[in-house]
């Protein structure tokens, strides 16, 4: 059964990757490193239940990079992964 999306926004601080809502923030040096401390997250906290599925949406913040290269990249570092529980 596949659950309701959580969005969140991607950023890179210069050290690490960070993702956050209105309720949690994130952080690693990796993408994998994220992408497991989401998953972990997820489950710890029975937003996904054992045997259900739910998808996280990772927007890019544009905000974040140089104004002149955002014409070419709006779509620079959008993100899905899926959480099993």
């Amino acid at each position: 059964m596949m659950n309701i999306m959580m969005d969140m926004v991607i950023r890179h601080d210069g050290k690490n990757w960070v993702v956050e809502n209105d309720k949690l923030t994130l952080s690693a040096p990796t993408i994998d490193g994220i992408d497991e401390k989401v998953r972990t997250f997820m489950r710890q906290n029975e937003l996904v239940k054992k045997g259900d599925k739910s998808k996280v949406r990772m927007l890019f913040d544009n905000s974040t990079i140089p104004q002149w290269i955002r014409q070419y990249g709006q779509h620079y570092f959008n993100r899905v992964i899926e959480v099993e529980g």
